[in-house]
């Protein structure tokens, strides 16, 4: 039960994701889904296209034919349920991916009815999946569908205003599956780019990709600084973007007050873990700013539900639904920021403008899939009745985890959903309260755990 996750499926090649268990899964994924189609791609891992073929028995013995992909990004997989196919348009899709996990992994990134499929969705599929017979495995169905070609005219279209821009662009796919896009769309639009391990290979050779850690830019960094104007980076399946200027890390809340810049009064949804300027600085524009749970997968419904035009996270997962369909595609991401640079908007001076925060990066720290979730809930018991020497607390929100706001900024601690680990961040006007806030707040999570 341990692969099936809030957000996804995700496990170890084998020892979890093997053709008994992925065979069940698609099965019982079957009969959750209403239409005779479903498309499924799947990312560089070399055990993505074996997955695959379990994941089709699956499918075909509960009653339902497969669009397939072949290689694709996760954004490309996502882009399949907004299009026809010979006058198919499928009802669901799964991604293939172990996303910026290492080289072992790999899990199912699901989408029905253009919705994401996750939290109890999952949980339950799981149970079902455990308690069933291995199923009677029928013939192959699969019709292979060319989405990669589709997608790519698609931006191109969309973005041929950029074609010809004078921009030095310098980008690391990671060997994950963003190259399987770029070059293509880069060339057709005539773009001065310079791209590093473009090449697909799921066993990451040069660094691990996941460009929310800083170990993982430097390469970019020393091409940016050398040849390029701006510098982007993707994750293992594409979804997710770094931004960086010469001057600026530009992470996933920032990059949300830079694409709203150009959107009439939008909505724009922010997780927890999202800088306070973000949302004042929203509000002040008279854009409408919602704080929400931490997942893309919450993230994707908040937005269906508010009809808002944009969301992010701070990890760099950006949602457009503004001229586009809803969902996190950082080859979309980059293609919007350029544009900002086309319309002469000069990064680095519009980050400026903003009011100075000291802000923490993601702290982790380690606990138990069966605590972690208890340590908040005693959390939230011990800030009824805080220390006296506890900074002053302004209100608390708990959406997701406890997010504490002080006089001048704010600390978080939640539980991950995906891993047995505690999150905390902290951010204030001051680099010393800041660090005020961190070493308060976990005094607090060392008396939760230690009272469990």
């Amino acid at each position: 039960m341990s692969i099936y996750r809030e957000y996804d499926i995700r496990g170890i090649y084998e020892k979890e994701l093997n053709e008994q268990s992925v065979t069940r899964i698609g099965y019982a994924l079957a009969s959750k889904i209403d239409g005779d189609y479903v498309a499924v791609g799947y990312d560089a891992r070399s055990h993505s296209p074996i997955l695959f073929e379990y994941l089709v028995a699956g499918l075909n013995a509960g009653g339902k034919k497969v669009l397939g992909m072949g290689l694709v990004p996760t954004p490309v997989n996502y882009f399949t349920n907004y299009q026809e196919w010979n006058g198919i348009t499928p009802s669901a899709s799964v991604m293939i991916t172990g996303s910026h996990n290492p080289s072992e992994y790999n899990g199912f990134k699901i989408t029905v009815d253009k919705a994401p499929f996750f939290g109890e969705d999952i949980y339950a599929l799981g149970r079902e999946c455990d308690a069933m017979e291995f199923p009677h495995v029928v013939s192959r169905d699969v019709t292979e569908i060319d989405a990669v070609t589709r997608y790519v005219d698609f931006l191109v279209n969309e973005f041929a205003h950029l074609k010809g821009m004078d921009t030095k662009i310098v980008y690391d796919c990671g060997n994950g599956v963003a190259g399987v896009v770029t070059e293509d769309i880069f060339s057709r639009l005539e773009l001065k780019t310079k791209g590093l391990y473009i090449e697909p290979d799921g066993t990451f050779p040069n660094h691990h990709p996941d460009p929310s850690d800083e170990h993982n830019l430097q390469d970019v960094k020393k091409l940016l600084a050398e040849e390029g104007d701006i510098a982007f980076a993707y994750d293992g399946d594409a979804d997710r973007i770094a931004v960086l200027t010469h001057k600026n890390n530009i992470k996933g809340d920032m990059m949300a007050l830079l694409y709203s810049m150009k959107m009439e009064k939008p909505t724009v949804i922010g997780e927890v873990k999202c800088s306070q300027v973000m949302y004042d600085e929203l509000e002040r524009r008279g854009a409408t700013a919602i704080m929400y749970k931490t997942g893309h997968s919450n993230l994707k419904v908040k937005m269906r539900e508010t009809n808002a035009d944009l969301a992010c996270e701070v990890s760099g997962h950006i949602f457009f639904k503004n001229r586009y369909f809803g969902y996190d595609d950082a080859i979309y991401a980059t293609l919007r920021m350029l544009e900002l640079i086309h319309d002469g908007i000069d990064l680095d001076v519009e980050l400026a403008k903003l009011p100075q925060v000291f802000s923490t990066e993601e702290i982790k720290v380690e606990t138990t899939e069966k605590e972690k979730f208890k340590i908040i809930d005693r959390v939230k018991e011990l800030l009824k009745n805080p220390a006296e020497d506890f900074p002053k607390i302004k209100n608390i929100i708990d959406i997701d985890g406890v997010r504490i706001n002080f006089k001048n900024g704010w600390g978080l601690v939640r539980a991950s959903n995906t891993t047995p680990v505690l999150v905390t961040r902290f951010e204030s006007t001051s680099k010393e309260e800041a660090k005020l806030y961190e070493k308060a707040i976990n005094n607090l999570i060392l008396k939760a755990k230690e009272s469990l």
